[in-house]
Protein backbone atom coordinates (compact mmCIF):
# COMPACT_ATOMS: atom_id res chain seq x y z
CA UNK A 1 0.00 0.00 0.00
CA UNK A 2 1.52 3.66 -0.89
CA UNK A 3 1.65 5.95 1.46
CA UNK A 4 -1.29 7.91 -0.37
CA UNK A 5 -3.52 5.12 -0.05
CA UNK A 6 -2.18 4.85 4.20
CA UNK A 7 -2.34 9.00 4.40
CA UNK A 8 -6.44 8.60 2.87
CA UNK A 9 -7.22 5.95 5.05
CA UNK A 10 -8.35 7.70 8.54
CA UNK A 11 -10.59 9.76 6.49
CA UNK A 12 -12.42 6.99 4.81
CA UNK A 13 -12.74 4.56 7.89
CA UNK A 14 -14.71 7.76 9.38
CA UNK A 15 -16.84 8.41 6.93
CA UNK A 16 -17.50 4.89 6.19
CA UNK A 17 -18.56 4.84 10.53
CA UNK A 18 -20.31 7.49 10.27
CA UNK A 19 -22.29 6.43 6.80
CA UNK A 20 -22.62 3.25 8.98
CA UNK A 21 -23.37 4.57 11.96
CA UNK A 22 -21.08 3.05 13.78
CA UNK A 23 -20.23 5.99 15.42
CA UNK A 24 -23.90 6.74 15.99
CA UNK A 25 -23.16 10.24 18.08
CA UNK A 26 -21.43 11.68 15.03
CA UNK A 27 -23.95 10.40 12.85
CA UNK A 28 -26.73 11.82 15.07
CA UNK A 29 -24.88 15.18 14.89
CA UNK A 30 -24.73 15.41 10.86
CA UNK A 31 -27.95 14.71 10.88
CA UNK A 32 -29.24 16.93 13.16
CA UNK A 33 -26.95 20.15 11.54
CA UNK A 34 -27.99 19.07 8.42
CA UNK A 35 -31.20 19.51 8.99
CA UNK A 36 -31.24 22.81 11.46
CA UNK A 37 -28.92 24.26 8.52
CA UNK A 38 -31.73 23.84 5.64
CA UNK A 39 -34.69 24.68 7.73
CA UNK A 40 -33.14 28.03 8.98
CA UNK A 41 -31.91 28.74 5.58
CA UNK A 42 -34.99 27.06 2.98
CA UNK A 43 -37.85 27.59 5.54
CA UNK A 44 -36.83 30.59 7.86
CA UNK A 45 -34.92 32.55 5.24
CA UNK A 46 -31.95 32.76 7.14
CA UNK A 47 -28.55 33.75 5.04
CA UNK A 48 -25.46 31.61 5.83
CA UNK A 49 -23.69 34.83 7.72
CA UNK A 50 -26.12 34.86 10.03
CA UNK A 51 -26.43 31.49 11.04
CA UNK A 52 -22.25 31.83 11.14
CA UNK A 53 -22.24 34.29 13.46
CA UNK A 54 -25.47 32.91 15.35
CA UNK A 55 -23.04 29.91 15.61
CA UNK A 56 -19.62 31.86 16.57
CA UNK A 57 -21.80 33.83 19.35
CA UNK A 58 -23.37 30.68 20.75
CA UNK A 59 -19.67 28.88 21.18
CA UNK A 60 -18.28 31.81 22.72
CA UNK A 61 -20.91 32.21 25.20
CA UNK A 62 -20.60 28.60 26.07
CA UNK A 63 -17.25 28.71 26.27
CA UNK A 64 -16.89 31.94 28.38
CA UNK A 65 -19.45 30.93 30.82
CA UNK A 66 -17.98 26.90 30.83
CA UNK A 67 -14.49 28.90 32.19
CA UNK A 68 -15.80 31.32 34.38
CA UNK A 69 -17.72 28.12 36.33
CA UNK A 70 -14.54 26.18 36.71
CA UNK A 71 -12.57 29.64 38.12
CA UNK A 72 -15.80 29.94 40.54
CA UNK A 73 -15.26 26.31 41.65
CA UNK A 74 -11.74 26.43 41.69
CA UNK A 75 -11.25 23.90 38.62
CA UNK A 76 -8.49 24.19 35.80
CA UNK A 77 -10.21 25.89 32.77
CA UNK A 78 -10.84 24.25 30.16
CA UNK A 79 -7.80 23.64 27.43
CA UNK A 80 -8.16 23.91 23.72
CA UNK A 81 -4.75 22.23 22.72
CA UNK A 82 -6.47 19.12 21.42
CA UNK A 83 -8.51 21.19 18.93
CA UNK A 84 -5.91 21.91 16.98
CA UNK A 85 -5.84 21.09 12.96
CA UNK A 86 -2.49 19.10 12.28
CA UNK A 87 -0.66 19.37 9.57
CA UNK A 88 -0.95 15.03 8.80
CA UNK A 89 -5.08 15.88 8.56
CA UNK A 90 -4.68 18.70 6.21
CA UNK A 91 -2.32 16.61 4.07
CA UNK A 92 -4.61 13.63 4.39
CA UNK A 93 -7.67 15.99 3.32
CA UNK A 94 -5.81 17.38 0.92
CA UNK A 95 -4.77 14.17 -0.94
CA UNK A 96 -7.97 12.60 -0.42
CA UNK A 97 -9.84 15.98 -2.58
CA UNK A 98 -7.22 15.26 -5.32
CA UNK A 99 -8.07 11.07 -5.21
CA UNK A 100 -11.70 12.02 -5.68
CA UNK A 101 -11.44 14.80 -8.80
CA UNK A 102 -8.53 12.29 -9.73
CA UNK A 103 -11.51 9.01 -10.00
CA UNK A 104 -13.86 11.40 -11.70
CA UNK A 105 -11.78 12.24 -14.39
CA UNK A 106 -10.87 8.34 -15.10
CA UNK A 107 -15.15 7.79 -14.35
CA UNK A 108 -15.83 10.02 -17.34
CA UNK A 109 -12.86 8.53 -19.64
CA UNK A 110 -14.12 5.17 -19.16
CA UNK A 111 -18.11 5.79 -19.49
CA UNK A 112 -17.07 8.06 -22.72
CA UNK A 113 -14.33 5.52 -24.07
CA UNK A 114 -14.62 2.48 -22.92
CA UNK A 115 -17.81 1.39 -21.73
CA UNK A 116 -20.84 -0.50 -24.22
CA UNK A 117 -23.61 1.70 -25.54
CA UNK A 118 -25.86 1.14 -22.42
CA UNK A 119 -23.52 2.17 -20.33
CA UNK A 120 -23.12 5.69 -21.38
CA UNK A 121 -26.65 6.15 -22.65
CA UNK A 122 -27.57 5.35 -18.75
CA UNK A 123 -24.78 7.86 -17.48
CA UNK A 124 -26.63 10.55 -20.01
CA UNK A 125 -30.31 9.61 -18.81
CA UNK A 126 -28.49 10.06 -15.06
CA UNK A 127 -27.14 13.51 -15.25
CA UNK A 128 -30.29 14.71 -17.43
CA UNK A 129 -32.70 13.73 -14.68
CA UNK A 130 -30.35 15.27 -12.18
CA UNK A 131 -30.22 18.12 -14.22
CA UNK A 132 -34.22 18.78 -14.32
CA UNK A 133 -33.98 18.19 -10.35
CA UNK A 134 -31.21 20.83 -10.33
CA UNK A 135 -33.56 23.37 -11.94
CA UNK A 136 -36.20 22.10 -9.44
CA UNK A 137 -34.07 22.99 -6.40
CA UNK A 138 -31.57 25.20 -5.21
CA UNK A 139 -27.83 23.43 -4.78
CA UNK A 140 -28.27 23.81 -0.45
CA UNK A 141 -31.85 21.68 -1.13
CA UNK A 142 -30.22 19.18 -3.41
CA UNK A 143 -27.27 18.79 -0.87
CA UNK A 144 -29.73 18.27 2.55
CA UNK A 145 -31.17 15.76 0.08
CA UNK A 146 -28.17 14.00 -0.71
CA UNK A 147 -26.75 13.89 2.59
CA UNK A 148 -29.63 12.37 4.05
CA UNK A 149 -29.79 10.04 1.34
CA UNK A 150 -26.17 9.14 1.83
CA UNK A 151 -27.34 8.63 5.62
CA UNK A 152 -30.15 6.13 5.57
CA UNK A 153 -29.75 4.35 2.20
CA UNK A 154 -26.28 2.19 3.48
CA UNK A 155 -27.98 1.32 6.90
CA UNK A 156 -31.17 0.42 4.82
CA UNK A 157 -29.25 -1.60 2.37
CA UNK A 158 -27.07 -3.44 5.25
CA UNK A 159 -30.19 -4.19 7.16
CA UNK A 160 -32.30 -5.64 4.14
CA UNK A 161 -29.18 -6.50 1.82
CA UNK A 162 -30.70 -9.75 0.76
CA UNK A 163 -33.82 -8.53 -0.37
CA UNK A 164 -32.45 -5.95 -2.06
CA UNK A 165 -29.82 -8.32 -4.08
CA UNK A 166 -32.48 -10.62 -4.87
CA UNK A 167 -34.26 -7.82 -6.23
CA UNK A 168 -31.32 -6.30 -8.19
CA UNK A 169 -30.63 -9.39 -9.88
CA UNK A 170 -33.91 -9.20 -11.57
CA UNK A 171 -33.52 -6.14 -12.53
CA UNK A 172 -30.52 -7.22 -14.22
CA UNK A 173 -31.84 -9.74 -16.13
CA UNK A 174 -34.83 -7.62 -17.00
CA UNK A 175 -32.35 -5.57 -18.39
CA UNK A 176 -30.18 -7.46 -20.19
CA UNK A 177 -32.74 -8.97 -21.95
CA UNK A 178 -33.84 -5.29 -23.34
CA UNK A 179 -30.92 -4.73 -24.15
CA UNK A 180 -29.97 -7.61 -26.46
CA UNK A 181 -33.61 -6.68 -28.16
CA UNK A 182 -32.82 -3.51 -28.56
CA UNK A 183 -28.83 -3.99 -29.79
CA UNK A 184 -31.10 -6.35 -32.18
CA UNK A 185 -33.51 -4.44 -33.21
CA UNK A 186 -32.18 -0.98 -33.83
CA UNK A 187 -28.19 -1.42 -33.83
CA UNK A 188 -28.39 -4.46 -36.05
CA UNK A 189 -30.41 -3.17 -38.42
CA UNK A 190 -28.70 -0.05 -38.81
CA UNK A 191 -25.47 -2.07 -39.41
CA UNK A 192 -26.78 -4.16 -41.97
CA UNK A 193 -28.66 -1.35 -43.97
CA UNK A 194 -25.09 0.91 -43.59
CA UNK A 195 -23.24 -2.37 -44.90
CA UNK A 196 -26.06 -2.73 -47.66
CA UNK A 197 -25.18 1.24 -48.62
CA UNK A 198 -21.76 -0.04 -49.23
CA UNK A 199 -22.56 -2.49 -51.13
CA UNK A 200 -24.11 -0.31 -53.54
CA UNK A 201 -21.23 2.22 -53.59
CA UNK A 202 -19.20 -0.82 -54.38
CA UNK A 203 -21.31 -2.51 -56.97
CA UNK A 204 -21.27 2.09 -58.60
CA UNK A 205 -17.58 2.13 -58.68
CA UNK A 206 -17.24 -1.58 -60.12
CA UNK A 207 -19.67 -0.30 -62.92
CA UNK A 208 -17.90 2.93 -63.53
CA UNK A 209 -14.23 1.22 -63.72
CA UNK A 210 -16.19 -1.56 -66.39
CA UNK A 211 -17.56 1.43 -67.94
CA UNK A 212 -14.28 3.39 -68.79
CA UNK A 213 -12.08 0.38 -69.05
CA UNK A 214 -14.56 -0.24 -72.29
Amino acid sequence: MSSTEKSSQPILDLARDILLWRRKKMSVMVFFISTATWVLMEVYQFNSITIVCWVGMAVVTSLFIWGNMCRLLGKEPPSLSGLEITEQSTTEMTILFRESIEEAVRWMFRVGAESEWYVFAGVVTGLWILSIVGSCMDLLTLAYIGIMMSVTIPVIYIKYEDKIKRYGERVKVHWRKLVEIVDEKVFMNVKNKLFKQKEKENEKKGMEKEKKIE
